[in-house]
């Protein structure tokens, strides 16, 4: 079983602000990179489909000279607010570790 941690070497999540959400995959090297990006495994539609959001309202940008793909995207809930069970959006990633990447 494949999952992103065999591409990467640092897979966080934090917020953008109090009503945004946003993820970090750094890989491993050029050869990993390559490879994350070829499986297309991080995409809108994961992302829109595990935090209940519209592919419209994510943003994924490749960074190939840093190695790096960054998803950001409306928080579930409002940082602090009466529903906020990660504040810091610090564990919001831990879905995504256990998924086999194809």
């Amino acid at each position: 079983m494949t999952t992103l941690l065999d591409y990467c070497s640092l897979i966080r999540s934090k917020n953008a602000g109090p009503f945004t959400l946003t993820f970090d995959f750094m890989c491993h090297d050029q050869t990993a990179y390559d490879a994350l990006i070829a499986t297309g495994f991080l995409n809108k539609n994961l992302f829109a489909t595990l935090y209940g959001t519209t592919p419209g309202q994510i943003l994924l940008v490749h960074h190939p000279l840093a190695l790096a793909v960054k998803v950001s995207l409306p928080r579930p809930t409002v940082q602090g607010g009466p529903h906020d069970t990660d504040c810091y959006a610090g564990q919001q990633y831990a879905p995504l570790m256990d998924m086999e990447i194809a």
